[in-house]
């Protein structure tokens, strides 16, 4: 089919909740993508931080077409080799923890709030319901994760929502101490703000969130949905400051396209929950969980973790030196390979259909503000080209800022 005839179908049968780009894809290598006309494109966007061992990658095909042919489902009725295994490697790359398997990021915070309620009660602390959270944030789009959510905008179309949250600014320490009181379960924060504009956390405010926590007998939640996994040079964010969570969630770059998330929760914490108290129906099935080990061997095999380190550090430094002295850029900013470029204006849109038409995939994610996430097996070479598109787009925004 040829993208006029995909278009007209999703036109008529998908729900419109989508601001689609106007090309169809049909197949990706490493960090490129063919479209129906066979156009080639630079995948800096990598499905949103999904595809971080690069698409179509032969140890994951492999263990996916393997598994697909011998067991697909059986129910968490059972236990399979594939979930326990991979609920073990989880363990071992954090040090400590015990393991709910969701099908996405939005579940798997679901679960890490019911959790954290769960915790508190069974301390006695029955009352407790309130969760804190940063203004800018995101964290899905069930009720529950859309309210704690701190983008007041999508809110508005749906509300009311949960009440039960506190929206503080970003770093604000002196406003986090206020709003974590007697009655709160959780604090549920992003190290760094992906859809926020890539902002992130400072070490201070992320340590004065442990010690709130700790006085209060609250859990602190790091959402590592977009983060985790290597994207920012660590396989957890948090590990480039001094600060430990008592519950992490992880999805994304987890299953390489195949539907799985994580909650990860130190082992007193997971055992404030008892059978029958959180189910999934598909959550942890075999075939996204060896894909899930494959996807880690992978990173550990090939060095990726380090990899997004040096390449984040080398992409932001020739986007920095590149646009020095063009009053169109703001800040260049990220960490390991989560990258935002922050506009002047509110040009991110127009850029980033410039940048597709040019070969080029990255995305808005404010008015303001590009993010680019390549896959961590990206090249030296195909950042140099990414380097070249966007200077050459952002040089004709130099005089209107």
């Amino acid at each position: 089919m040829n993208l006029e005839q995909i278009e007209a179908l999703d036109g008529r049968y998908h729900m419109n909740v989508y601001g689609r780009q106007p090309v169809a894809f049909v197949r990706g290598e490493g960090a490129v993508l063919w479209d129906t006309d066979g156009k080639e494109y630079l995948d800096f966007l990598a499905g949103i931080a999904v595809m971080s061992v690069g698409h179509s990658h032969p140890k994951v095909v492999e263990a996916v077409r393997e598994q697909a042919g011998t067991l697909t489902h059986v129910s968490n009725l059972f236990y399979t080799e594939p979930q326990a295994v991979l609920a073990e490697r989880l363990h071992d790359l954090l040090g400590w923890g015990k393991v709910f398997f969701a099908n996405s990021g939005a579940e798997a915070n679901e679960c890490a709030l019911k959790l954290a309620r769960r915790w508190a009660r069974a301390q006695g602390s029955a009352e407790r319901s309130g969760v804190v959270v940063a203004l800018g944030s995101f964290h899905g789009r069930t009720f529950t994760t859309l309210a704690a959510t701190g983008q007041p905008h999508k809110h508005e179309p749906f509300a009311p929502l949960p009440a039960w949250f506190t929206y503080v600014a970003l770093n604000d320490e002196e406003a986090l101490e206020q709003a974590v009181g007697d009655e709160t379960t959780a604090v549920l924060l992003e190290v760094v703000q992906g859809e926020g504009g890539v902002r992130l956390a400072t070490p201070e405010y992320l340590t004065a969130a442990r010690k709130f926590c700790d006085e209060r007998g609250a859990a602190l939640i790091f959402d590592e949905v977009q983060t985790g996994l290597g994207r920012t040079g660590k396989w957890f964010a948090f590990q480039h400051y001094d600060v430990a969570p008592h519950i992490v969630t992880l999805a994304k770059a987890l299953g390489a396209g195949l539907p799985i998330g994580a909650c990860i929760a130190r082992e007193d914490v997971a055992d404030a929950f008892k059978p029958g108290d959180h189910a999934t129906t598909f959550g942890g099935g075999p075939v996204p969980c060896v894909a899930a080990l494959a996807v880690l061997d992978v990173i550990e095999s090939e060095g990726l973790v380090a990899r997004a380190a040096e390449a984040g550090e080398k992409l932001i430094s020739m986007l920095s030196a590149a646009t020095e002295g063009n009053g169109a850029v703001g800040e260049i900013r990220g960490l390991g390979l989560l990258i935002a470029i922050e506009l002047a204006g509110d040009w991110a849109a127009e850029i980033v259909g410039k940048a597709l038409a040019r070969g080029l995939i990255v995305n808005n994610v404010t008015p303001n503000a590009v993010r680019l996430a390549p896959p961590l097996i990206v090249s030296d070479e195909q950042i140099e080209q990414a380097v070249e598109i966007l200077v050459g787009i952002l040089s004709g925004y130099g005089d209107a800022s």
